[in-house]
């Protein structure tokens, strides 16, 4: 060993006495560099120093006059769009409403020609009981029991539904009609079409039967006669927020359709594709958005359009911008996806976003379903063709309420219009199919969800390698699960046990996270049950229907659903926070084994007497969870410390080791329950009384009536008992004259005039040069 040199190792690698050398990192303190260490050396302020320096020398060589900018009204270059899956809204920022037209298109394709087929998302009763009078009276004295003479699935759904609505309406004192389903189907079965002649009909289509265009767009795709005929393919590019992959063969070809309807809608607005480099695009996004969605469409509108510049905006911040608030719990309610978030002073909060896979288009659907059981009148209607669609949208809008007191057997009327036939007016009678039809968002266990998903494609991203490098896994986690979303699964994923923590197995299980978890990780791990919830309460959800839920001393033994913190039981009607309320024990049915689905739709009948019928929560036979995050300490019985869990079960994606797909499971819930669970990702009680008192619901199912006193009555049901010194619910309505369908445009258009929309463009440039990079950091509410 040389001497002088202490603690000598042996060198592994063999270079130690060669010239290789290798400096050291330099001590910070000595470094006198200010390079990137402030704002103005970043590529964002640079390049918006280069753009002003380029201004000004238009401005010097005259080409562009102060004058001439000032007579161009603010936001005259800026192009604000919306896509939907049923409807693409798309205008200046200085108009005052958009362009709305059809987000659908209709391509020239060669034969064979595929035969459309409506994906049904809705049960169906058994064949040979279509048109079955329901049984929904009962000659005792009591005209709201509902009585169900069938063994049929569906009509057990129906029935349990019915029996939410006999609720509220015993509470308001609304007599019931005896009979009513048999005086409607008798009616509807007799009622013969009246034929309008083509000169008499102010509504009359213009239908498309023969056509050399290799492509058709919006209102011009839904009237060509036959579709399979004439060649064209009817497609929607866009389905519940994200690329719709059942339909489409590779995305490329629904990127080109996506293209094409907004080269076509902009022509409609004046804009030729020349003159797109002139434009800024504010695009407007879910709030639980995919990144695969989000970089196809700025693909779309960078690359291949070539717009100068961009930004994006969420649609919950834009609808607050809408209605001019600056806190709320955002409920847009679409055509087949229905998104809730709340919004803080102008930012998202991300673990409040849930997304449910329900919307107008299951209204629609529920509708014709149950006015099949009273004999529709129109016998030939297929959901597959666009006017028989029409026809049933037509009915939705008219028809469904939410309103108790709209309740009677009334007398409506339609019109179907055919190609190549004259327009049949027809009558129709119906009770409370109206109002049961869009109680299907509260009641969503006639939606088959499983129908729903069959058939759409994960989107794969080719992976960043600058992006792998800079973002943590964890951001990429809690893209995926937000904390309401756990919130509203936690009852499906069961708990180790200090047995099993012990000796653990192979596979770690999943625990749940309280809402008081702070910071953005969603990692998830088992907990050992302590007596903070030593009441344990099993919901309906893993109760099988007929069961009566296990005692206290059992409960101990088995899976605890709730670690939030469950207290012990009340006698009230309220329904519990995951989604389901409990099942009465008086009521003895075959005991069976609930499938993931079930788990979240199956209510108590009587659950309109404690949610849906009184304000406050009416006295139940069933036991229920309160959870109340900041009174833990005083309603628990003392705790001792829980054990550490096993260093193997902490399992940061164990969600796949379980097997369950949260995002999906999340979707299932009732309106009202998930809205109540997005208030609570939120934080306290303090949050939730704040966001419940500041809902507001945009969207075009937003426009059924009754819809404000439904969700209030029922979310007041909910937090009454659950948090303390809850006051009253309040829904916030869109502002006057502004139509609740362009709310979320309208507030993306605000943001497209303001002077601080100049930090949030992203340039092709940048996003050639960083990405999804330069979207999140320019955009930093994203």
């Amino acid at each position: 060993m040389p001497r002088g040199v202490p603690n000598a190792k042996r060198d592994e690698s063999a270079l130690r006495f060669t010239n290789f050398h290798v400096p050291l990192a330099l001590n910070p303190k000595h470094v006198g560099s200010t390079y990137l260490k402030s704002e103005s050396q970043t590529l964002w302020s640079r390049n918006a120093i280069r753009a002003h320096r380029s201004r000004l020398a238009l401005d010097e060589t005259g080409s562009a006059t102060p004058t001439e900018v000032s007579r161009t009204r603010r936001g005259a270059k800026v192009v604000v769009i919306h896509p939907g899956s049923r409807f693409l809204r798309i205008g200046r920022a200085s108009d005052v409403t958009p362009l709305t037209i059809p987000n659908v298109v209709a391509r020239k394709q060669t034969p064979p020609i595929p035969t459309p087929v409506y994906v049904e998302g809705i049960s169906r009763p058994k064949e040979g009981r279509r048109r079955a009078t329901p049984s929904t009276s009962t000659p005792s004295g009591d005209e709201y029991a509902v009585t169900m003479a069938s063994d049929d699935p569906f009509d057990a759904k129906v029935a349990a539904i019915t029996v939410s609505l006999r609720d509220r309406m015993r509470f308001y004192k609304l007599r019931v009609t005896p009979n009513a389903a048999s005086i409607a189907t008798s009616f509807n079965d007799q009622f013969k079409p009246e034929i309008i002649p083509e000169v008499n009909d102010p509504y009359h289509v213009d239908w498309i039967y023969s056509s050399d265009q290799p492509y058709l767009v919006g209102e011009d795709a839904l009237r060509i006669a036959n579709p399979e005929e004439m060649g064209y393919v009817v497609r929607w590019p866009i389905y519940g927020g994200n690329f719709n992959t059942r339909d489409y063969p590779s995305l490329q070809v629904a990127y080109n359709d996506i293209e094409t309807i907004l080269r076509e809608a902009l022509k409609q607005k004046g804009i030729e594709p020349s003159a797109y480099k002139e434009y800024s695009v504010v695009l407007v996004i879910p709030d639980y958005y995919d990144r695969s969605y989000v970089e196809g469409l700025v693909r779309i509108l960078l690359v291949d359009m070539g717009f100068k510049q961009f930004c994006a905006q969420q649609e919950s911040l834009a609808a607050t911008y809408g209605a001019g608030i600056s806190n709320a719990c955002v409920v847009d309610m679409g055509a087949v996806k229905t998104s809730i978030a709340c919004v803080d002073d102008g930012l998202v909060i991300a673990d409040t976003r849930m997304v449910l896979s329900m919307g107008g288009n299951d209204i629609a659907e529920f509708l014709y379903v149950l006015l099949e059981k009273i004999g529709f009148p129109y016998r030939d209607i297929n959901l597959a063709r666009s006017y028989d669609w029409s026809v049933l949208e037509d009915l939705k809008a008219r028809l469904c309420t939410l309103a108790e007191g709209d309740v009677a057997l009334n007398l409506y009327d339609f019109s179907v219009r055919r190609p190549g036939k004259a327009t049949e007016k027809y009558g129709l009678r119906a009770y409370d199919e109206i109002i049961l039809a869009p109680m299907c968002l509260f009641e969503p266990r006639v939606v088959e969800f499983d129908n729903k998903k069959r058939g759409m494609r994960f989107l794969t991203r080719v992976p960043d390698m600058a992006e792998e490098m800079v973002e943590q896994s964890n951001d990429k986690f809690t893209e995926r699960y937000t904390q309401a979303m756990l919130i509203s699964t936690q009852h499906l994923f069961p708990i180790l046990m200090p047995a099993l923590i012990e000796h653990p197995l192979p596979i770690a299980t999943p625990a749940v996270q309280t809402p008081a978890t702070e910071g953005q990780s969603l990692a998830v791990t088992p907990q050992v049950p302590s007596a903070a919830a030593t009441t344990p309460v099993t919901p309906a959800a893993v109760t099988p229907v007929g069961e009566e839920p296990p005692s206290t001393t059992e409960a101990k033994d088995e899976d605890v659903e709730m670690t939030d913190a469950t207290a012990p039981p009340t006698e009230s009607g309220a329904p519990s926070a995951s989604g389901a309320d409990e099942e009465k024990p008086s009521e003895e049915k075959p005991a069976e084994e609930p499938t993931s689905e079930d788990k979240d739709k199956d209510k108590d009948k009587d659950k309109g007497k404690g949610k849906d019928a009184t304000p406050t929560a009416a006295p139940s036979e069933a036991p229920v969870e309160i959870i109340d995050v900041d009174e833990i300490e005083t309603k628990a019985p003392a705790a001792p410390p829980p054990e550490q869990p096993h260093p193997l079960s902490i399992l940061p994606l164990g969600f796949r080791g379980f097997n369950l797909d949260v995002s999906f499971e999340a979707s299932k819930l009732p309106l009202d329950v998930a809205i109540f669970n997005s208030a609570r990702a939120a934080g306290g009680d303090e949050k939730i009384r704040k966001y419940l008192q500041a809902v507001l619901v945009v969207g075009g199912t937003a426009l059924v009536p009754g819809m404000a006193h439904a969700l209030e009555s029922r979310l007041q049901a909910i937090a009454t008992p659950l948090v303390p010194n809850m006051e009253k619910v309040q829904i916030i309505p869109p502002p006057k004259d502004v139509d609740p369908r362009v709310l979320a445009w309208k507030g993306a258009a605000v943001l497209g005039k303001m002077d601080g929309v100049a930090d949030l463009w992203v340039s092709p440039a940048d996003w050639e040069l960083f990405g999804m990079r330069a979207l999140k950091e320019r955009c930093f509410y994203l």
